[in-house]
């Protein structure tokens, strides 16, 4: 017995240094799969951005802009100092009398017949526009204004040169622009000539004040006079135009904002095409669609879409679109929230006919419309009104004292309206008040099925209990603007 099991002893000699060479071996496997992926991790961040600017530089200007202004007593912004939307290039010279104004900027050339985007601020009321190009090119040079677009903060200028350098726009919804991608930035910082800073994309789709928003945040640094300069992917195309900075002093912090090129491309195109803009128009009135409303509107599943609260004259009443539908599909593109629907509608042609599908009274509508012009359209479409709600027979509804519409009420509270429910009293710990409901506004819908009486409210309630909602859309309008607004009913 002892000497078979020194035997087996030793016959696990070779199987235990079989077993640890296996280990060593998998080992170095995975040690070297760790080399690989940190070696292709380090290739991924460039070691050096100076190619990309020798490639891109000779396309890059700096702007210098003079005007003449009437003397000044003091120093004058055109907006607080520090404030996120300063123009934060201008340099004004002041003193008595009449003067000049200057100013600096970026830009950069589009095509070789010389034209040349920037933004409107930089050039807006000049008397005088001149280019500078990269060193060796031609300095001094005058350009001329092709069109500019406020709304986007955005102008085109022509130089009257050929054979020029350019660069092209870039997919700013593509893969070299995701958050975190590698960017960056060149302009006229502070006045001291052609400069490049790098950083990568902080967020996307950021919007600051206007209606067609729809920005790139980066930390390169821009600075007062990268205004109107291009921002470039790794590829050396421009996904955005340089434009706003969010500080406390007015310099730089890392907080960087870049019109996109998704909506700069399209403004350049009319601009370069018609000296002006020239937008889509739905002819709507909407709001986003809310948590709290999706167990009001029947067939609805989550808060997504743009809800039709008014449908004056226009394309879309000429296509049956009605209060209280919810757009949610228009040509083609699912609508998230309303201020992706008026970029989309905005950056569609003039004249086309889309395919816009409703959500009406739980089922699916699908219309076509022909959009109109919204710079000669939208204020004859929605012409300012005074008007605001009354008091009839009361009741005390969700919170709410309702009166129907007299002549009384009519006249206390200027209302032009004639037909639906004023808010005469509100309780101001219910949710009504909450919302924001004031008395003096009147409501026109319960459930979306219109309402002139308080018997007709408390029919749309018995209604939507008995269907097991637990929340009733209301459309409320006040001095003539229309809402929709959920009110969580009573157990």
């Amino acid at each position: 017995m002892k000497s078979k099991a020194i035997a087996i002893q030793q016959d696990q000699g070779p199987a235990r240094r079989l077993l640890m060479a296996f280990f060593i071996t998998l080992a170095l496997v995975l040690a070297l799969v760790l080399a690989q992926t940190t070696a292709s991790s380090a290739q991924a961040r460039p070691a050096t951005f100076a190619d990309l600017a020798e490639q891109v530089s000779p396309a890059v200007v700096n702007i210098t802009t003079s005007t003449t202004i009437a003397g000044r007593t003091g120093p004058q912004g055109l907006v607080p100092e520090g404030s996120p939307f300063e123009d934060f290039f201008n340099d004004l010279e002041r003193g008595p009398g009449t003067q000049r104004s200057s100013a600096l900027g970026s830009g950069f050339v589009i095509s070789d017949d010389g034209y040349i985007v920037t933004n409107n601020h930089v050039i807006e009321g000049a008397d005088e526009i001149l280019i500078e190009f990269y060193p060796g090119g031609e300095p001094g040079v005058p350009a001329e204004l092709v069109g500019t677009d406020p709304n986007t903060d955005i102008a085109v200028l022509k130089v009257d040169l050929e054979g020029l350098p350019f660069v092209a726009f870039g997919d700013s919804n593509g893969p070299g622009s995701r958050v975190g991608d590698w960017v960056m930035a060149m302009g006229n910082p502070l006045g001291q000539g052609f400069s490049v800073s790098a950083g990568i994309v902080s967020a996307r789709n950021r919007a600051l004040s206007g209606t067609y928003d729809d920005y790139i945040q980066t930390d390169a640094a821009i600075n007062r006079g990268n205004s109107g300069g291009p921002l470039f992917n790794m590829d050396g195309e421009v996904i955005g135009v340089n434009t706003a900075i969010l500080s406390p002093n007015g310099g730089s912090i890392g907080i960087g904002f870049a019109m996109s090129a998704a909506v700069v491309t399209n403004v350049v195109d009319q601009l370069q095409e018609f000296g002006e803009t020239r937008r889509g128009w739905l002819g709507v009135r909407i709001q986003d669609v809310t948590p709290d409303m999706v167990d009001a509107i029947d067939g609805l599943d989550t808060a997504r879409g743009a809800l039709v609260t008014d449908v004056p004259t226009g394309p879309a009443e000429d296509a049956g679109m009605v209060s209280g539908d919810v757009i949610l599909i228009f040509d083609g593109v699912e609508i998230e929230d309303t201020r992706e629907l008026v970029r989309i509608v905005g950056n569609s042609p003039v004249g086309k006919e889309v395919p816009v599908e409703v959500l009406r009274d739980g089922d699916m509508e699908e219309l076509t419309v022909v959009l109109g012009r919204r710079e000669t359209s939208e204020a004859v479409a929605f012409p300012a009104s005074t008007e605001e709600p009354e008091d009839p027979a009361e009741a005390e509804i969700l919170g709410l004292t309702l009166s129907e519409i007299t002549p009384e009420l009519m006249e206390q509270f200027g209302l032009t309206i004639e037909e639906g429910l004023v808010i005469t009293g509100i309780n101001p710990e219910s949710e009504a008040a909450s919302k924001g409901l004031v008395e003096g506004d009147v409501i026109t819908e319960a459930g979306q099925q219109s309402v002139t009486s308080v018997a007709d409210l408390e029919t749309r309630i018995e209604e939507a209990t008995e269907a097991g909602r637990k929340s009733l859309l209301l459309l409320v309008r006040r001095g003539g603007d229309p809402r929709f607004v959920a009110l969580v009913l009573e157990e």
